[in-house]
């Protein structure tokens, strides 16, 4: 099988081309989630700033990916969850390493275990996951390495997983070298969504993204880094013209993303909007549940939330 990395000329190009895919695909994405589900596309548009707070990482960066959707969030320093007031209606997401302190460690295991959400990538999953979450979810001690893998969706009925592949699809994944293989301790409470028969055929196990439940809440991990850097085109499909996958989506391509991305190709695009659509389904069901959960609010609170990012998660202004 013959495989093309993207040649990019320099790592500005590279860059420029990763932002540029993954605002395609996020573009590509709401619109199919308009037409799809009208109600989640909805409950993306209301998200709000103090709705998602992000610990930001040394090696991932998956607000790229919320900006790419246009999803505003609140950023906060790590080292500072113990002093926050984190809300059950709110995602949390530690990005790679994700080196909490034990305080915030108990933090997230409250905020979780009250009905909030954590997405946590690769590293996080020995320094949060394990600490936090003991006998759910392991590294396996067999670190990958730099490489792009096919991946696999196991329920396509998941309201997590809907829309993110179509049976045409065949999106490559990026591992960041030294990433960290997630052995499911237990299967009675984890729920695998992405799989990759590569990843495990290479580092010994398959899971590339899973779910599971602690308390009221949730906790959603993926192994190596959300914001994917790089990908490969390994067919002829994939080095089609981007604007391939809007027809196959049955989606309408505006001028102007045509332009921004007349020199991208097909499996570039695929690969974002797959990632991009994802999150996209978290968050969008994160909202919906949250507000069928808090139906009516107080004029009083609904004063203290704030539409844009912000410094302080609880939504209150300075």
């Amino acid at each position: 099988m013959a495989t093309t990395p993207i040649p990019p000329t320099s790592t500005e190009d590279a860059r420029d081309r990763r932002r540029r895919s993954y605002a395609a695909g996020a573009s590509l994405s709401k619109d199919r989630l308009r037409r799809e589900d009208p109600l989640s596309a909805d409950a993306l548009v209301a998200v709000e700033a103090a709705d998602i707070v992000v610990v930001p990482g040394q090696y991932d960066h998956v607000e790229q990916v919320l900006g790419a959707l246009e999803i505003p969030f609140t950023r906060i320093p790590s080292g500072s969850l113990r002093g926050v007031n984190l809300r059950p209606e709110q995602l949390l997401v530690v990005n790679c390493p994700g080196n909490l302190s034990a305080p915030d460690i108990v933090a997230v295991r409250d905020f979780v275990e009250a009905g909030g959400s954590l997405f946590t990538t690769d590293w996080a999953l020995r320094n949060v996951i394990e600490p936090a979450f003991p006998g759910v979810l392991a590294y396996n001690n067999q670190p990958t390495a730099d490489a792009v893998v096919r991946i696999e969706i196991l329920d396509g009925d998941s309201k997590f997983l809907r829309g993110v592949m179509d049976e045409a699809d065949d999106p490559q994944w990026w591992l960041e070298g030294s990433s960290y293989p997630i052995t499911v301790l237990d299967p009675d409470r984890v729920e695998v969504l992405i799989t990759s028969k590569e990843l495990q055929a290479k580092w010994g196990e398959a899971a590339v993204a899973v779910l599971f439940r602690h308390g009221q809440g949730e906790v959603f991990h993926m192994i190596s880094h959300y914001f994917l850097q790089r990908t490969e085109l390994r067919d002829a499909r994939h080095r089609q013209k981007a604007e391939t996958l809007w027809a196959e989506k049955g989606v309408v391509m505006s001028t102007s993303m045509r332009t921004m991305s007349e020199d991208l190709d097909l499996g570039e695009v695929e690969s974002s909007y797959s990632s991009a659509r994802l999150f996209a389904n978290i968050v969008a069901d994160k909202k919906r549940r949250s507000t069928k959960a808090r139906p009516a609010q107080s004029n009083a609170q609904s004063n203290t939330q704030s539409n844009t990012p912000s410094d302080d998660p609880t939504g209150n202004k300075a």
